[in-house]
């Protein structure tokens, strides 16, 4: 089956070369446009599919609280959020991510990325490699605020063993399952068995709101600047 994909920015020219470069590659299909945030919540709801793109900011709803209808208890099952933006480091975006989606990219990401990723977070997986998101999330991490409860997360990390926190911190400083298996001495298949406990007592559905749950219950303290 085809990875559906449902494109959402205010800007038609956008929507149309997002919409062109997409249907390039194959095995995948734009089942949809939406103008602004309402109208992205609508068709989620109606076509259910797999990948969602995006934008933060558009009239009337933004892509924030579209993102939270999607991804929220109320929303389409199964139906996964990247965000685009067209700013690194925007509050905008870090709301996005606690509100559900599955990672983000700039709008000038070169066409394969972008493709790369469509095919990632369809998968069920985080889209979390990327320096930039890294960057996004230290900084963020900065703020005073604790708002795990908007995202359905946890506000303590009860049930989780020591060597479970070990391995959330080191995913929430931006190491791939490998690199954590290299840190801590352990294999592959010891590693993803504990990051799926993780996402099982957490409540997370991605490495992405892992992150979030370390930074925003205290466990990991973003670095000062």
């Amino acid at each position: 089956m085809p990875i559906r994909v449902v494109v959402a920015d205010d800007q038609a020219l956008l929507r149309g070369s997002f919409r062109v470069l997409v249907e390039t590659a194959p095995g995948v299909e734009v089942v949809g446009e939406a103008a602004d945030g309402d109208e992205a919540v609508a068709l989620a709801e109606r076509e259910r599919p797999d990948v969602v793109l995006m934008d933060v900011r558009m009239p009337g709803t933004d892509g924030i609280e579209a993102t939270r209808r999607i991804c929220g208890p109320d929303g389409p099952a199964g139906v996964r959020v990247l965000i685009l933006t067209m700013f690194d480091l925007d509050t905008y975006v870090y709301a996005a991510l606690r509100a559900g989606a599955s990672g983000f990219l700039l709008k000038d990401t070169p066409p394969a990325e972008l493709l790369t990723a469509i095919g990632v977070v369809a998968a069920g997986d985080a889209l979390l490699a990327p320096g930039i998101t890294r960057r996004l999330i230290a900084e963020f991490g900065r703020l005073p605020e604790r708002h795990a409860d908007i995202a359905g997360l946890p506000a303590d990390l009860g049930g989780v063993t020591d060597r479970e926190r070990e391995v959330l911190v080191l995913v929430a400083r931006g190491l791939s399952n490998a690199e954590i298996g290299g840190r801590l001495r352990i294999g592959l298949p010891t590693v993803k068995s504990h990051v799926s406990r993780l996402l099982d007592k957490l409540g997370a559905r991605d490495r992405v709101q892992l992150v979030i749950t370390a930074y925003e219950t205290g466990l990991v303290v973003a670095a000062p600047r």
